[in-house]
């Protein structure tokens, strides 16, 4: 499922804070300067392609995200792998290191994860 820039900042206040009213997501959001027809807009959007639903608790109207961050997070990531380095993950990390420096910190969990994954595959 396709979230816009702008529609994923309403699913992080969804995803972090849990079910909001309408108010409470303009409230999470506020940083982006959007008024309130805006955010309402970014949910009506997420309501009618199902990655948000509404629910009535205690006589308001509540918003809870039905897509999961882990989800959005994978298509997110291997949508840019597929742009941008033609679905490989080397070409992506090899640029990674070649212009932004590496923290010391990070290589060592890298190598970390690529040891894990050579004793799985053993």
């Amino acid at each position: 499922m396709s979230v816009t820039p702008a529609e994923s900042q309403i699913m992080e206040a969804l995803w972090i804070r849990g079910p909001l009213t309408a108010s409470e997501v303009i409230e999470a959001v506020k940083a982006q300067g959007w008024g309130e027809a805006t955010v309402k807009t970014l949910i009506h959007r997420l309501l009618k392609r199902g990655a948000i639903r509404s629910e009535r608790a205690e006589g308001r109207t509540v918003y809870r995200a039905v897509l999961e961050r882990a989800d959005y997070v994978q298509a997110e990531s291997q949508s840019l792998l597929d742009r941008l380095f033609g679905g490989e993950v080397a070409p992506l990390v090899a640029h990674f290191a070649k212009h932004r420096a590496l923290k010391p910190a990070e290589i060592k969990r890298l190598r970390a994860l690529l040891d894990g994954m050579d004793d799985d595959a053993d």
